[in-house]
């Protein structure tokens, strides 16, 4: 299937998917696996081990010719799969082109302002957004991207051209402290930070606040040069870790206090920032 991608699960109806009501798209798959992710079952695609077919209590999932069959249609949703996974993945994967998504986000208009695509990783898959996206601004939705920025987005013109904003996910300044989190470098997310500043792509910068492991202040000092006078028009969300969905060596880190949030957004004001969101 032609510019097809790999889709996790779909919400009809969001509010914290960017501005108004949206339908949010999580595709599956992810170039990073960060420490803190909250929902690791997005990161891999399934191996087909069959460790997850047992277990389901709706007879869902079955082994056909060496492969996880999920059917849709006998599903719970009680998410005994994903517990089960011990590879970061899960069975309940739909393949889906542009055309198959925005079936399925017709289904909500008009009480959507517009469509958001998360994952995983959404920008791995550049062909389906942009397919995606120009069949869901001839229904007059605003189409938003929430990207870790590790893929070049200056590489897809085709795609900029047709995403109305990108939710960038900063998780860290240094390289090192990025690494550690992530396994990966951060000099694309730089990168992208600046290119959509400067092309007037960047809907919201977003950075995940961790004691001891995020190095939160380097994050809004160096975002601010690197923004200069936009960063007064860029909104910032400070998020609070919180353990839920973590699985891994941060499942049991505790969550920063209010106290911390509050103290970075204020360094945050006193770089430049105006609009700030502490949640």
């Amino acid at each position: 299937m032609k510019n097809a991608a790999p889709v996790n699960r779909i919400i009809p109806f969001s509010t914290v998917d960017g501005p108004g009501s949206r339908t949010s798209i999580f595709v599956q798959g992810c170039n990073i696996a960060c420490a803190y992710c909250h929902n690791p079952e997005t990161q891999r695609m399934c191996v087909h081990c069959g460790d997850c077919v047992p277990g389901c209590p709706a007879g869902a999932l079955s082994m056909v010719d060496g492969r996880v069959v999920w059917d849709e249609a006998l599903c719970a949703w009680c998410d005994s799969c994903i517990r089960t996974c011990s590879h970061h993945a899960s069975p309940r994967v739909l393949w889906m082109t542009p055309e198959d998504a925005m079936e399925r986000v017709s289904r909500n208009i008009p009480f959507i302002r517009g469509v958001t695509v998360s994952g995983g990783e959404c920008s791995l898959y550049p062909g389906f957004l942009t397919g995606l996206f120009t069949l869901a601004k001839e229904r007059g939705l605003t189409c938003l991207m929430d990207s870790n920025g590790t893929a070049d987005l200056a590489r897809h013109p085709a795609l900029m051209e047709v995403c109305d904003g990108v939710m960038l996910d900063v998780k860290s300044w240094d390289p090192a402290v990025h690494r550690a989190l992530t396994g990966a470098d951060n000099a694309a997310v730089k990168k992208n930070l600046a290119f959509l500043s400067e092309t007037g792509k960047l809907e919201e910068l977003r950075l995940v606040v961790v004691d001891g492991l995020v190095d939160a202040e380097a994050v809004i000092a160096g975002a601010a040069k690197t923004l200069g006078p936009r960063a007064a028009e860029t909104r910032l969300k400070l998020i609070t870790f919180r353990p839920q969905g973590v699985r891994g060596r941060l499942e049991n880190h505790p969550s920063p206090s209010r106290e911390t949030i509050e103290r970075l957004g204020e360094l945050a004001r006193g770089a430049g920032f105006r609009e700030i969101r502490l949640i």
